[in-house]
């Protein structure tokens, strides 16, 4: 007899969320749209507004990826983020309208059957999106939890044909210092760069990510297009991509060499390993007033535990 093992995140679908909250467009508008254009600095427009795939949204939820937590309200997630290129601290949401997300180019090069260049709604309309629900650990040891809608990984991977001799994919975000005043910094190494194993590009967690809250993402949570890897720190989820580059060489990442005694390639989830200042065994869940223990791979260690199941050399928790 098959007997089938739920994943340690899984939960009933009635104990998820209520569809209402996040899918009903109509609620999202009166309800944390409001909030949100109260909270945000003036000026601030809805994604949906400037972005030509916006009929898309919101996709259809895959039911396979649900939380064990309540999402996170959308003026949390829309008002507290981490991206270096607008400034160094959380409240970047103003900063960020600067950036012209149409056109926007993705290239994808290196060890490929054939380079090529899309326009964001080229290759947007070439996916099926989907939403899923994910949890989101940041290094600094807080949490959300977070609708994003996109497409698998691997559905990239498959197109950018990738050879035999590609063992990671190098991923690259914007460089543009007249748009975004921390790439002025001449002390950090621009532009921002992370990479994965194509194992792990192409396990069925790892997401490319182009909307959120029913709507096309944010600029400041990294449109047109980012990553999410739920087993990871939130720094390995590069924000406004615009190459994808396959390699034979283990790239070096944006943190990595900032802090190599910090910030590791690899990234995953330990609330056993802590982080050399502050301890990872529990997280400040945002917009409450909750700590909560944290799960080994961020919960999700049935799904990727596998892939380093022959890493015992390797740092893999920094």
């Amino acid at each position: 007899m098959l007997i089938r093992r739920k994943p340690d995140w899984w939960i009933p679908e009635a104990a998820a969320t209520p569809e209402r909250v996040y899918l009903d467009r109509r609620a999202f508008l009166t309800g944390a749209g409001t909030v949100i254009a109260g909270t945000l600095a003036p000026g601030i427009v809805r994604a949906a507004d400037e972005d030509p795939t916006a009929d898309l949204y919101p996709a259809e939820r895959n039911t396979a990826f649900t939380l064990d937590r309540e999402v996170t309200p959308a003026r949390f997630n829309l008002n507290y983020n981490n991206f270096y290129e607008f400034g160094g601290h959380k409240q970047i949401a103003g900063a960020a309208q600067a950036l012209k997300v149409r056109p926007w180019e993705v290239r994808i090069d290196g060890a490929v059957e054939q380079e090529m260049t899309l326009q964001i709604d080229e290759l947007i309309r070439k996916m099926t999106l989907e939403e899923r629900l994910y949890r989101h650990r940041c290094v600094e040891a807080w949490s959300m939890s977070i609708p994003w809608s996109g497409f698998p990984m691997r559905k990239l991977v498959d197109l950018a044909r990738p050879l035999s001799s590609a063992k990671y994919v190098r991923m690259e975000t914007f460089n543009d210092p007249d748009v975004a005043p921390g790439l002025k910094q001449s002390w950090y190494p621009w532009p921002y760069v992370e990479g994965l194993t194509i194992e792990e590009a192409t396990n069925d967690l790892a997401f490319l990510v182009t909307g959120a809250y029913g709507e096309p993402v944010a600029k400041q949570m990294g449109a047109p297009l980012r990553l999410a890897v739920p087993w990871k720190y939130g720094f390995k989820s590069i924000k406004s991509i615009v190459r994808f580059h396959f390699t034979d060489e283990r790239p070096s990442t944006f943190w990595e060499a900032i802090q190599p005694g910090e910030y590791g390639f690899w990234a995953n989830v330990n609330p056993e390993v802590p982080h050399p200042r502050w301890s990872q065994a529990s997280e400040r869940v945002l917009g409450t007033d909750e700590r909560v223990p944290t799960l080994l791979y961020n919960g999700y260690a049935e799904q990727v535990a596998g892939l380093y199941a022959d890493m015992k050399d390797e740092k893999l928790f920094m």
